[in-house]
């Protein structure tokens, strides 16, 4: 199947998840499958699911009903943010 660059970035402690080379900035570049999905994403980097709180693609949210079906396309970014106490 064909490759395709996307962006994926975890806030606060889900950056344990990452690489060390990207634990500071939080962020990654990745080259992926096409056709991967939020959830496989989420799989792939161990990242528990009930601490992804609030999963975003270039900003929109995705329900948690969604991440097993909602696909990621060349360019996007998925973003994921653990519940954070405070504000």
């Amino acid at each position: 199947g064909s490759r395709m660059k996307i962006t994926l970035k975890l806030h606060a402690k889900l950056s344990e998840c990452l690489p060390a080379e990207a634990r500071n900035s939080g962020t990654l570049a990745l080259d992926v499958d096409s056709g991967a999905t939020v959830a496989s994403l989420i799989a792939q980097f161990n990242v528990p699911p009930n601490l992804c709180h609030l999963v975003l693609i270039d900003g929109v949210f995705v329900p948690p009903a969604a991440r097993a079906t909602r696909m990621l396309a060349e360019g996007e970014t998925l973003t994921i943010w653990p519940p954070v106490a405070g504000g």
